[in-house]
């Protein structure tokens, strides 16, 4: 069964990667249209998570929403808002509405960053290509907003057969309430929770289940009726 597991062995943190969703301004700041209320109390622990990703060796992904000037690539649904809103997430901005980013986000060498079109990571960008040539089994995801990028990009991952870790306290809603639903649906479609202090700690392990699955199925050679 895909999920925490203590005592029993050792997390292969070689096949993992820390994924980190839309840690920007105009996500964080009060300031902002686009503010998720829970965003800015989730700033320390997520560099927390970072640094001790870092310090495992797992790859690190910044994964960031920037929109053209012009508003080419902003979302229909959003369109209004963006025009009206001040034109957030412009490239290279700063402020409340920029992709400006704390200094907890900040790459470091080795780190990878990416820019998306849309709510999932892995959406037209190149985090899938990344992520295999890597030889990532297991993506943990930290960031906001957790009913959107967050959800579209774990069943995006779960889809790709990746065995994906949502740290819940690294993820933000704007109330609990939206919170606790998207967890739960999240971990009923395949899913890890898990937390910070669990993370740091290293105290538990995921099991492979999609690379489980697939060996069985290479083994059994049945033909298909």
């Amino acid at each position: 069964m895909l999920g925490a597991e203590k005592g029993e062995r050792e997390m292969d943190w070689k096949h993992t990667a820390l994924v980190v969703i839309d840690m920007e301004s105009a996500f964080i700041s009060n300031k902002s249209p686009l503010c998720i209320a829970q965003a800015a109390a989730t700033v320390p622990v997520c560099g927390n998570v970072i640094r001790q990703a870092r310090e495992r060796k797992m790859p690190v992904f910044f994964v960031n929403r920037v929109y053209r000037k012009n508003g080419s690539d902003v979302e229909f649904t959003r369109y209004e808002s963006w025009e009206k809103g001040g034109r957030y997430l412009a490239p290279n901005s700063i402020g409340p509405l920029s992709v400006d980013v704390p200094m907890e986000f900040q790459p470091v060498p080795g780190d990878y960053t990416i820019v998306k079109p849309r709510f999932s990571a892995f959406f037209q960008t190149e985090l899938d290509l990344l992520l295999r040539r890597l030889g990532v089994r297991t993506v943990f995801l930290a960031g906001t907003t957790t009913p959107n990028c967050i959800r579209t990009t774990c069943y995006d991952g779960l889809s790709l057969d990746y065995n994906v870790v949502l740290i819940e306290d690294c993820c933000s809603s704007n109330t609990e309430e939206i919170q606790r639903v998207n967890m739960e649906d999240m971990e009923r479609a395949g899913a890890v929770r898990t937390t910070s202090k669990e993370f740091l700690s290293g105290d538990f392990i995921v099991e492979d289940l999609a690379g489980r699955v697939q060996r069985l199925v290479q083994v059994d050679d049945t033909p298909p009726e």
